[in-house]
């Protein structure tokens, strides 16, 4: 498996990064998920928010509207709803398909995880969450689990 955090990955602007720059020297722990506004879990973007201001966890979230329909926004719709409801200054990568033929090479590197439930495949719902270390390790948790109970 590929370490996922050197996979490009591209931000709303259409830039290329990857989750190793967008984490600092204190970073240790990388936790992706895959968002959308119009969730049933959407208010865990509070929960993310403070575990993004733990200086050793980067939290990086990827809008992806493959899951009824629930992330319809633009990348700035997006981004307001965000900022002005959360407060969320974490960043948004542009929005993804998670699954199917057009899945994100990221996300075709996380699924290869095998979760806590012993799921391994295509995500299932929105707010799917991977822990990622350092060493490009990568733990698997499902919608229901917070931030806060994964760290």
């Amino acid at each position: 498996m590929v370490n996922p955090l050197d996979v490009e990955i591209k931000t709303m602007n259409g830039e290329m990064t990857t989750l190793r720059s967008l984490g600092d020297s204190n970073c240790e722990h990388w936790i992706v998920v895959n968002v959308a506004s119009a969730c049933g879990f959407t208010k865990q973007y509070s929960d993310l928010q403070t575990a993004s201001m733990d200086e050793k966890v980067t939290i990086v979230g990827f809008p992806c509207n493959q899951f009824g329909g629930q992330e319809p926004g633009t990348h700035e719709e997006i981004c307001d709803f965000t900022a002005s409801k959360y407060d969320v200054t974490f960043p948004l990568m542009a929005k993804i398909d998670v699954k199917g033929e057009n899945q994100d090479p990221l996300f075709t590197e996380l699924c290869q995880s095998t979760g806590e439930d012993g799921h391994t495949g295509d995500i299932r719902w929105n707010f799917e969450k991977f822990l990622i270390e350092k060493d490009g390790s990568v733990s698997r948790f499902s919608s229901r689990n917070l931030p806060s109970d994964i760290l």
